[in-house]
């Protein structure tokens, strides 16, 4: 999903023969990826298929604010605002927490929203799952960001496992969505611990900071963009992107991987705190279990391989 242009909103019919949409920067950066016909073949952008909520996980009354959660044109996503801060918040009468679940082709974890103020920075830690490689070409990508589920752009790093058959490839990476994105060369392996941050700096800068604390390694870059919403900050796990019709790819069997500390800030809430006090919304999608998550903002991404995604290149 990291491409030069915006994800198209559209349903993925199982046709054999579709080629992999290319993913070139326009600069020659390097990549650690796996190559297909068309192209490279990487993480990242927004949420894409992100359906109305399907349930709620809750302790009291949950209490959602007026309107009805709507999908709204062009690439699909929940309208900013159809939601109270991210569907999630407090039992009048006894001030008891719920969480809601939604649904995304391509996003899984926890993303907090807000339509009142706006996040300066999001954290999390976790270990590099090992891919489970035996045919066909398939991607996994684990990653901390701002922007991405209620709006257009998408500030991240991550790290990722891409299988080509039976090999798998380990790398990291950042992206500021909708530009060019860039993998580092440093080398990573299955069992390294990774903390990641994204923190807004103002004027239009962010600095994102990809640490292999088992390697020793550290990667800083201080990006700018402007018209960020910063109106989201997460922690997922993603099915990359995309088949030459947009599509979702299939899935690296990653067995589990394991988050823990998630933090955000605000700008009303300037000291960064657990994730969990943000009350954020619980994404699934095909493949995967979400665990719930902690106070102290700790969860985990099981995949699960229920086989509704092909490996490439048969139905992409």
């Amino acid at each position: 999903m990291r491409r030069r242009w915006p994800i198209l909103a559209v349903t993925i019919p199982l046709l054999v023969g579709w080629s992999l949409t290319g993913a070139f920067p326009a600069s020659a950066a390097q990549h650690y990826g796996v190559t297909g016909p068309g192209g490279l073949v990487q993480p990242g952008g927004p949420v894409s298929g992100l359906g109305s909520p399907i349930s709620t996980i809750a302790t009291g009354t949950p209490q959602v604010s007026s309107g009805t959660p709507r999908i709204s044109s062009g690439t699909p996503r929940i309208s900013t605002g159809s939601l109270q801060d991210g569907a999630a918040g407090q039992n009048a009468g006894g001030g008891r927490q719920y969480t809601t679940v939604v649904t995304s082709s391509n996003w899984s974890g926890y993303a907090a929203t807000s339509s009142t103020t706006q996040f300066t920075s999001v954290s999390s830690s976790w270990v590099q799952p090992t891919g489970s490689c035996t045919s066909g070409d398939q991607y996994a990508a684990f990653w901390v960001g701002l922007d991405g589920y209620s709006s257009s752009t998408v500030e991240q790093t991550g790290s990722e496992v891409d299988c080509a058959g039976r090999t798998p490839r380990y790398y990291g990476w950042y992206e500021m969505y909708p530009g060019a994105s860039s993998d580092y060369a440093n080398p990573v392996s299955p069992g390294d611990h990774f903390t990641a941050s994204v923190t807004y700096s103002g004027s239009n800068q962010f600095v994102l900071v990809l640490s292999d604390t088992t390697k020793g390694w550290t990667q800083t870059q201080t990006q700018t963009l402007a018209g960020a919403a910063r109106s989201s900050a997460e922690v997922i796990a993603e099915a990359p992107c995309c088949t030459s019709r947009g599509g979702i790819l299939p899935l690296t069997n990653f067995g589990t991987v394991n988050f823990t500390g998630a933090t955000a800030a605000t700008t009303a809430k300037p000291t960064a705190a657990s994730l969990a006090t943000f009350n954020p919304v619980e994404i699934t999608m095909p493949d995967v279990s979400v665990s719930s998550l902690t106070s102290s903002g700790a969860f985990s991404v099981k995949y699960t391989g229920s086989g509704s995604r092909f490996p490439f290149p048969f139905g992409f």
